[in-house]
């Protein structure tokens, strides 16, 4: 994947970029394997609203995703490399020997017509997937189980991989992108390689008719509304937000404060936590 820039033949292109899309070989998506998706602009079912800045925005339909992976011992070709607008990855069109088709997260270095498979008995090979006690301690992998047979919960970003560090008894322990270290139960599948698309987190975006395009609404600081609307407006030009720290437009502290418990019941799974601090036992 590469990054398309423009002529700056207006302000709002001089700095935007995107994707030149080189690695995607399909336009269309698979008739069977999309659903549409339904707005709500952020209200629940009273029709409040529960997420700000939410509404508007193309329309799009939900492609069905394999997380689970649990067709074993079949190959699978890969068919087409496709553009996906609910995430950040790209995602693989795969037909099966018997002719099922199904869609996965595209790895990095996955090329139209290579052979994947799933289960004990596959290679470690970029696009398989094993259960982690058939993956050599080392290897990048992602879309990681949680809790076996959910399906892959972790790692599903683009350019993302976490790596096997150890195996032991019932457990293996995952370094995470975050740098987090946490133990997941050794049964539980993975796919090896890293999720492709890792020049996502380069693009500019540009201008902000593309967010709304992508269904998110203007965002407005606290400090300039009036004090009625958010804790931190009111005052005479710009100003201080008058409190020991920043709050939410309800009152409730935000910037910063940690809100895991701290007796959450997997805490005991994490052996070091992102910010480098080893958690009590």
């Amino acid at each position: 994947m590469g990054i398309k820039t423009y002529n700056p033949y207006t302000p709002s292109r001089r700095h935007m970029t995107s994707s030149d899309f080189q690695e995607i070989t399909k336009s269309t998506p698979e008739k069977s394997l999309v659903v549409s998706l339904k707005k709500n602009a952020g209200r629940n079912n009273q029709g409040k609203i529960t997420v700000r800045h939410r509404g508007g925005g193309s329309r799009r339909k939900y492609r069905i995703i394999d997380f689970k992976r649990r067709k074993d011992d079949v190959p699978a070709t890969v068919t087409a490399i496709e553009y996906d607008p609910n995430r950040t990855a790209n995602i693989a069109l795969i037909t099966y020997a018997d002719g099922e088709k199904a869609y996965i997260l595209a790895p990095d270095g996955l090329k139209v017509g290579m052979k994947i498979m799933n289960g004990p008995n596959a290679e470690v090979r970029t696009g398989n997937c094993l259960p982690l006690s058939e993956v050599p301690v080392g290897t990048m992998i992602h879309n990681i189980e949680l809790y076996p047979g959910k399906g892959g919960q972790l790692v599903r970003s683009a350019g993302n991989g976490a790596q096997l560090m150890a195996k032991e008894g019932k457990y293996a322990t995952l370094r995470l992108p975050s740098g987090e270290m946490r133990m997941v139960p050794i049964i539980c599948r993975a796919s090896i390689g890293v999720v492709g698309n890792g020049e996502h987190s380069l693009i500019n975006i540009g201008k902000a008719g593309r967010k709304r395009n992508m269904g998110i609404r203007p965002t407005v600081r606290g400090s300039v509304m009036n004090p009625n609307d958010h804790p931190h407006g009111g005052g005479e030009g710009k100003t201080g937000i008058g409190r020991p720290g920043p709050c939410t437009p309800w009152g409730k502290p935000a910037l910063g404060l940690k809100t895991r418990k701290k007796n959450k019941q997997s805490n005991k799974y994490i052996v070091r936590r992102r910010d480098g601090k080893a958690l009590a036992k």
